[in-house]
């Protein structure tokens, strides 16, 4: 008799996990839409005299959640919107953001825009996760990590991290060390610095 209770209560116990397993299964990834009027890029560029910040527009933007966790995301960024928010003299300022457009950098008028596509997002601690994404800067691909928090929220979720790019290998060159020697003062950083911050709903 004994065995016969425990054959039917493991048979319970295994239909139990297995109703569990796939109800897991059976979650749906949802593709929370980035609010591009409260979501912001703010980047940051250092030369050997001072440094530079400002801000770039999102034009459109999704995050992928897995209940709270974290799946994937994919990113545009406006370059036609970018800004210098240090300088306040308004003739230099123009010149920085022409210069910035110039294809000395960005080539903005050929490549408007900017993507970041994640490939991969893996968790280092609750709400913490290291996200691996395609970068995409005048249509050249590469490979970039950067740490992001995420926290969910009644609507969606937020979204926040640091992205350190390197612009050699986007073929920005200006007054690059990796392209030419004795620069001296005149040396920009190859690493520059984008400021992320997402909010995303249903």
């Amino acid at each position: 008799m004994k065995s016969v209770k425990f054959f039917f209560a493991s048979l319970a116990v295994a239909a139990f996990v297995s109703a569990s397993v796939s109800a897991e299964d059976g979650k749906k990834a949802t593709n929370l839409k980035v609010n591009t009027s409260k979501s912001e890029l703010t980047w940051v560029g250092k030369k050997v005299t001072g440094e530079h910040t400002g801000k770039i527009a999102l034009k459109e933007g999704t995050i992928t959640m897995d209940g709270a966790k974290l799946t994937g995301g994919k990113f545009v960024a406006d370059l036609n919107s970018i800004t210098c928010t240090d300088l306040t003299d308004k003739e230099y300022n123009g010149k920085l953001i022409g210069h910035l457009k110039s294809d000395d950098f960005f080539s903005v008028e050929k490549h408007p825009t900017a993507t970041f596509v994640v490939t991969k997002a893996a968790p280092k601690s609750a709400g913490v996760y290291d996200v691996t994404g395609d970068l995409t800067i005048k249509g050249i691909t590469k490979p970039v990590t950067f740490p992001v928090t995420v926290k969910t929220t009644a609507n969606g979720a937020e979204a926040t991290g640091k992205m350190v790019v390197d612009r050699s290998k986007y073929d920005i060159k200006y007054n690059s060390k990796s392209f030419f020697d004795n620069l001296g003062d005149k040396m920009i950083n190859d690493d520059f610095t984008i400021d992320v911050k997402l909010v995303a709903a249903k």
